[in-house]
């Protein structure tokens, strides 16, 4: 495919976009907190078709591989790769907060730290994460306690309505509901073709509209750049450098080295695949979210040489399970709060935050903030670390945001080729010669596909 002039590509106007910002957030900061709205309305515009997109997704995936073993194969090592990799990314962020100590020496007075700042916070925290668990207390008791924060996990998963799922737009909820019905819609046999057509040309119709809507990416970049500059500014990012530097750091080897070594096991270059990738990842860092790319990743791991049933499976789960930058930033973010307030922990207090993270950190949602809702509610329902530490981070997690939502991305790209590997469904020529052209627009999106033929029933 003949290479299109660099000002052609989206990357290029986000990147505009994003220096036009932090231009105009600095110098007419009246003006940039007019333009939230900007980047409010994008996100909720992409957040309107996403539980749709996965809805869609997800049954036509389920329901296309017609053997239920090989969707229970898949789920079964998709779970096993997302525990084993957030759980290396807590270990790490937690790691880097011991050993570099981000907060150490800013001796913060507690009481100086109005809670109720907190309280709209708290408020908008996932169910799952409000649980409380006394970390001082007897092993039987706090054991209890997490077993029934645990239940309440799964309990809340469930939503109290089908139509409701989709009006909140609870990633959890959605594909619950969608890996329930593409089982059923399996079990059916032949004559669920119809319903799996129509699920398709559905898909395609909200894949268009995508489409239209991600040309407005870099109207939304500048306004969320322009409104956090002027409400923060570039000046509330010194006291808090040596955090940033550990995040940005953590994520930055996370990536490089931890799924790079995971792409190059399986013949691939994370250099290339970064490049293959890089309008996605523009399009995060001017936004803090990886949600408004998630239809744009289906296309593209399709387009990388990953089957189409196994993408719709692995992908939108990983979202909701696979947050690898959220966790290095929660045990981080723990310790560094900590720290900062001269709060002594035990090593039990510590394997106790990294316990509870790794439950809270399932679920969380990719929208901007997610992350930093998440750890208020998990401390307090720890009670060990202060709450109000919290503030001390509130001026800059948009930009750890950043690093958090990109590191997210990537990590759950790598995700759906390993698993695709992992069970043969991943063309291995394909990808190379796609990430050896350099191109990163996807030649035939979905919605241009021809109908494929669904495989039989028992493939």
């Amino acid at each position: 495919m003949q290479r299109k002039p660099f000002y052609q590509y989206l990357y290029f106007w986000v990147l505009f976009a994003m220096l036009a910002g932090v231009v105009l957030g600095n110098y007419c900061p009246e003006c940039g907190l007019e333009l939230k709205p900007f980047g409010t309305g994008f996100i909720k515009l992409i957040r309107m078709v996403i539980a749709p997109i996965i809805f869609c997704t997800v049954v036509v995936g389920i329901a296309g591989m017609g053997n239920l073993k090989r969707v229970g194969r898949i789920g079964l090592k998709a779970v096993l790769y997302f525990e084993v990799m957030t759980t290396l990314a807590l270990v790490i962020g937690w790691t880097v907060g011991h050993a570099i100590k981000p907060g150490q020496g800013m001796n913060i007075d507690v009481t100086t730290l109005k809670a109720a700042e907190l309280q709209s916070t708290l408020a908008q925290a996932p169910a799952h994460a409000g649980f409380t668990v006394n970390a001082n207390g007897q092993p039987s008791e706090w054991i209890a306690q997490v077993f029934r924060g645990v239940l309440d996990f799964f309990l809340n998963i469930i939503p109290d309505t089908i139509v409701g799922a989709f009006a909140k737009g609870d990633i959890l909820s959605v594909l619950f509901i969608s890996v329930l019905f593409g089982i059923s819609l399996a079990g059916v046999g032949e004559t669920n073709r119809p319903v799996i057509l129509f699920l398709e040309l559905i898909s395609k119709a909200f894949m268009r509209m995508i489409g239209t809507i991600i040309k407005l990416a870099p109207i939304a970049v500048f306004g969320a750049i322009s409104f956090t500059i002027s409400k923060y500014g570039i000046k509330t990012l010194g006291p808090l450098t040596k955090l940033l530097l550990c995040v940005f750091g953590s994520c930055l080897f996370f990536v490089l080295v931890v799924l790079g070594l995971l792409l190059r096991w399986n013949g691939l270059s994370i250099w290339k695949f970064l490049r293959y990738i890089r309008e996605e990842l523009f399009i995060v860092f001017g936004t803090a979210s990886s949600e408004p790319v998630l239809p744009r990743m289906i296309t593209k791991m399709e387009a990388l040489g990953c089957s189409k049933p196994l993408v719709g499976l692995v992908l939108p789960a990983g979202y909701s399970f696979n947050l690898d930058g959220s966790s290095i930033f929660l045990t981080m973010g723990a310790l560094f709060i900590a720290q900062a307030t001269n709060t002594h922990l035990t090593l039990g207090q510590e394997l106790m935050v990294l316990f509870i993270s790794l439950l809270t950190s399932k679920g969380a949602a990719t929208v901007v903030g997610s992350a930093f809702i998440t750890l208020t509610a998990t401390l307090a329902s720890l009670k060990t670390i202060p709450v109000e530490g919290m503030l001390l981070i509130l001026g800059v997690d948009w930009f750890l945001a950043i690093a958090r939502s990109m590191t997210n991305l990537v990590g759950n790209g790598v995700a759906t080729i390993v698993i695709a590997r992992w069970e043969n469904e991943f063309d291995l020529k394909t990808a190379q010669k796609v990430l050896d052209s350099g191109i990163t627009d996807v030649p035939e999106t979905r919605a241009e596909k021809k109908m494929e033929p669904l495989p039989d029933a028992g493939d």
